[in-house]
């Protein structure tokens, strides 16, 4: 397990994932009852930190991956409240819709999009199809696991590992 002296040394993002990926399982899995999500939100929190460089430099990593974690865990209620509002209005044809759909920002999300694409090639086949399974299509890791014929374990390491990919590749960019 990594000590303090070596947060010092500075964090990899495979050793705050060995040493961290435990404890922060267990915080989420106390704070959120759908299961199925506590997996994609320990994923946020590194792949926050992975955005965040000058954590390999801090001193006190332990209190921030969870003071990362609790604001991953706000956001995460913020965005369920939002999505379970009771104003939801139907889109019909005869109805324009609303929102910034200006040139510069549809042309920003397509070369984000391609960005994400290219990082996404980039990975072996079976991280990508886990990926692509979980965040794209919505699947859970045991229904995955299922379609792909692999362990359960093997599924969350490959997600783990394509997340990390992609949060690395995004973070340079």
């Amino acid at each position: 397990m990594a000590t303090l002296d070596s947060a010092r040394a500075g964090y990899t993002l495979t050793a705050l994932a060995e040493e961290f990926r435990p404890a922060l399982l267990r915080y989420f899995s106390r704070r959120v009852r759908q299961s199925e999500e506590v997996e994609d939100l320990v994923q946020e929190v590194l792949a926050r930190l992975v955005r965040r460089c000058e954590v390999v430099e801090m001193e006190a990593v332990r209190a921030y991956v969870f003071e990362t974690a609790s604001s991953v865990l706000t956001d995460w209620v913020r965005r369920r409240r939002s999505r379970q509002a009771d104003d939801h209005g139907v889109l019909s044809a005869d109805q324009p819709a609303t929102g910034d759909f200006t040139a510069d920002r549809i042309l920003l999300g397509r070369e984000r999009l391609q960005r994400v694409m290219a990082a996404l090639l980039e990975l072996p086949e079976r991280p990508r199809a886990v990926f692509i399974l979980r965040r794209v299509e919505g699947m859970k890791y045991q229904d995955i696991a299922r379609r792909l014929g692999l362990s359960l374990s093997s599924v969350e390491k490959d997600m783990r590992r394509a997340v990390l990919h992609l949060a690395e590749r995004m973070g340079r960019e």
